[in-house]
């Protein structure tokens, strides 16, 4: 049972995607926060991590390059609510900022449950070659 480690500061974003994940047979560790997902990733082993980009207390892009630091093989999705950069806005494009910061994808919230499902899928199995090949 893939294990998923869910960073967000909004309770019902979080317990909504725990809900969803665990239905669908993942192990699910919901964390308020950058410092308690932190916290939880240094005691726990992980396949893959959601992480909301803007949370207060430790700012997501930092969450994102420590998380990424600390456990550079799992799989990091970053989410965030706020809208994508585009041609008639200057404001910057901050899930393609969390892609240089060392996350796998990005979900622009709200997403749909399948495609939250479908970015999990593609990072486990994107993992999952290199972990057959370290087998014995």
């Amino acid at each position: 049972m893939p294990r998923i480690l869910v960073v967000d500061d909004d309770p019902m974003v979080g317990a909504t995607i725990e809900v969803l994940l665990q239905r669908q047979g993942f192990d699910v560790t919901l964390t308020d926060g950058g410092e308690t997902g932190l916290a939880a990733l240094e005691q726990q082993r992980f396949d893959a991590m959601l992480v909301d980009i803007f949370m207060p207390h430790m700012r997501g892009f930092e969450s994102i390059r420590i998380f990424h630091e600390r456990a550079p093989t799992i799989p990091l999705i970053a989410m965030s609510g706020y809208a994508f950069a585009s041609s008639a806005s200057p404001s910057p494009d901050f899930l393609r900022m969390a892609l240089e910061l060392g996350a796998t994808r990005c979900l622009r919230k709200p997403f749909t449950p399948d495609t939250l499902l479908t970015a999990i899928k593609e990072c486990l199995d994107e993992v999952a070659p290199v972990k057959d090949n370290k087998s014995p």
